[in-house]
């Protein structure tokens, strides 16, 4: 069953092991991606790719073999790292599952076409912001897979953000044009937290997601207790990419001195 609603979705695995979250011509159009987790079987393989759409395969949890490109472990998406194969149109994957494995495959339509990346801990940008502010509430670690920085041939952005437990990320609120979907995992799977879309609030818990409109802002916390990572992925406009944070400006004093 998938339950969602304008701006939020509490979706659940189908049958075949697919729990789609976006879909540019189903599922949160105007998010401009498509966008699904997927459970692969212990010894279980998949095939991914697509003609048209450059496409990142990130390792939520589990152990995996990317042929062709790489191995990737990972026991716990709160406790170890991230491994994550960005490749361009018409590549296929396989990805065999050598435990129990969780992945994401987020792509969108691009002509261009590049050489296949796959990020790894050794070459992954990591960055911890909020340290020193708000009493310590603000800090997270941001791990950038790939943005208009290093990857400007990409219409995408894919990283993730840990949130220590009782924290907030996207603080001061923040908003920008570009739409950005955010999947939530917790620590534990009776985590909660709550995602904020300018005045409306949203239950966040254990595989939930957000599709975030352009122009809202969207701060979030996390209960104390339990910590919080989320991906986050954003779809860069055609001739305007995302590079920008345009805070709240009743909060933007928080940011002064």
């Amino acid at each position: 069953m998938y339950k969602s609603n304008e701006e939020f979705g509490y979706p659940e695995f189908n049958a075949n092991g697919g729990m789609p979250l976006t879909n540019t011509t189903g599922l949160y159009p105007n998010m401009l991606m498509n966008i699904t987790v997927h459970q692969i079987e212990a010894g279980k393989s998949m095939r991914l790719g697509f003609a048209d759409e450059e496409m990142a395969v990130l390792l939520i949890e589990g152990e995996v073999v990317f042929e062709d490109f790489g191995t990737a472990a990972r026991a716990s998406c709160i406790n170890d790292p991230a491994y994550c194969l960005h490749v361009s149109k018409g590549v296929t994957v396989n990805v065999r599952a050598d435990k129990a494995s969780e992945i994401l495959v987020q792509s969108t339509k691009n002509d261009r076409e590049f050489p296949a990346v796959f990020y790894t801990p050794e070459n992954t940008r990591r960055d911890t912001f909020g340290q020193g502010q708000f009493g310590g509430k603000a800090q997270r670690t941001v791990s950038t897979f790939f943005d208009i920085a290093n990857a400007p041939y990409s219409n995408m952005v894919c990283g993730e953000i840990l949130v220590p437990q009782g924290g907030w990320s996207s603080y001061p609120p923040h908003e920008h044009p570009h739409p950005e979907v955010y999947y939530y995992r917790f620590g534990h799977p009776c985590g909660f937290g709550a995602c904020f879309l300018d005045d409306a609030a949203y239950k966040i818990r254990d595989r939930s997601f957000a599709a975030v409109p352009g122009g809202k802002y969207h701060p979030q916390v996390n209960a104390p207790g339990y910590a919080m990572m989320y991906v986050w992925m954003i779809r860069h406009f055609d001739g305007y990419p995302w590079n920008e944070r345009n805070f709240q400006p009743e909060h933007q004093w928080l940011l002064e001195g």
